[in-house]
């Protein structure tokens, strides 16, 4: 056990492999965290490659990230939000706050949908192709050196 955690001490988080990468993005269908009137779903993603940011106000990583996407929503990219285990209160504050850089964003008190996602933590950005097929997951705070190597080539339909 010791040699187990030992070693795991030295892994980098970050790379940790989803079974989700090469296969069609997981079915979703949840409340709207703006409007919970409105059902965000997958079918309402815009055509195109586009990327889903798992995301909660008690995220410590997710501040870090976040003048990053607000610069990405400043710049219209396909940017999507799964508020995960987090209270709708707390979320709203969060986003009054810091600004909002998603087109639209569910809502996954219970963090079942996160589970479809193979989310373990937040923050965690996917990365799915105009074909709908995860293409990348990312853990841990989004940076520009990440987006500009992983993300932009996707989503600038250069590479899959």
């Amino acid at each position: 056990m010791v040699y187990f955690f030992g070693v795991s001490l030295g892994r980098d988080p970050s790379l940790v492999p989803s079974p989700l990468v090469g296969r069609p993005a997981p079915e979703f269908s949840l409340p709207e965290l703006l409007d919970p009137n409105i059902v965000f779903s997958l079918q309402d993603v815009e055509e195109g490659p586009w990327m889903l940011n798992v995301w909660a106000s008690w995220c410590s990583g997710c501040i870090v990230e976040h003048e990053f996407l607000m610069a990405l929503g400043r710049a219209g990219a396909p940017l999507y939000g799964l508020n995960w285990k987090d209270g709708h209160a707390d979320a709203m504050e969060w986003l009054q706050l810091r600004g909002n850089p998603y087109r639209a964003i569910g809502v996954d008190v219970d963090g079942r949908s996160g589970i479809d996602w193979g989310v373990y933590g937040a923050p965690e950005t996917f990365l799915i192709d105009a074909d709908g097929i995860v293409r990348y997951r990312h853990v841990g705070p989004l940076d520009g050196a990440v987006f500009a190597d992983v993300f932009l080539p996707v989503l600038e339909g250069q590479s899959q």
